[in-house]
């Protein structure tokens, strides 16, 4: 079976389901394939820190089970997103042990098995039968979010925002010093507001 290698394209709120839900949009690699799966906030929060790579006060779940394959000499090698059945995605954390050379597969929510994958920095798979099923295919004018992503149960921002606060957010920033910036970035991490920590850090970025 021929593996469909996958790419995050962004974070967004999802609006067509239910609060504190958000849309993980996932991309085939070199096509408009789009694969958009509904998570819910805590996956969306670790996926999202990882990918701003802001550090937590305190190891997160996903940080917490690195540390333990470290602890234990395994590793992960891949995630693979391997299933759709009645409208829920189903996913595998494939892993090899340092010892014995052994893979095993993993059952796992999607979410929080690119969750952990990210923190490996290993590649997501999925097949063309999910492919086929789920995901949508845009046109060069529809670069965006779908409008019915499948469930699966994340915090950050769409991918045509890149990272980036609005005008007015950008401007209110930029009259603080960097000291000041500083200070904050402490306090958004501290209270796990990790959103408002990622603009604190991309405006301190753009002085450097």
């Amino acid at each position: 079976m021929d593996k469909i290698r996958l790419e995050i394209l962004g974070l967004s709120s999802s609006s067509q389901s239910q609060s504190g839900s958000f849309a993980l949009v996932l991309g085939e690699e070199g096509t408009n394939r789009r694969l958009p799966i509904i998570i819910g906030m805590f996956e969306a929060q670790a996926i999202a820190i990882e990918i701003e790579k802001i550090t937590s006060s305190r190891p997160m779940t996903h940080d917490l089970f690195k540390s333990f394959a470290s602890t234990f000499e395994f590793r992960v090698t891949e995630i693979f997103i391997s299933d759709l059945r009645e409208g829920v995605f189903y996913a595998k954390i494939v892993c090899k042990s340092d010892h014995t050379n052994q893979t095993t597969e993993i059952d796992a929510r999607p979410s929080d098995a690119i969750a952990i994958g990210l923190r490996f920095g290993v590649p997501i798979y999925t097949n063309d039968s999910v492919m086929s099923e789920a995901a949508i295919t845009i046109t060069d004018s529809e670069e965006q979010a779908p409008t019915t992503p499948r469930r699966e149960k994340a915090s950050a921002r769409t991918s045509s925002s890149s990272g980036k606060a609005s005008s007015g957010q950008e401007g209110s920033l930029k009259s603080y010093s960097a000291e000041q910036l500083e200070e904050m970035l402490n306090e958004a991490v501290a209270e796990e507001n990790y959103e408002k920590a990622a603009k604190i850090r991309d405006e301190l970025d753009q002085r450097k």
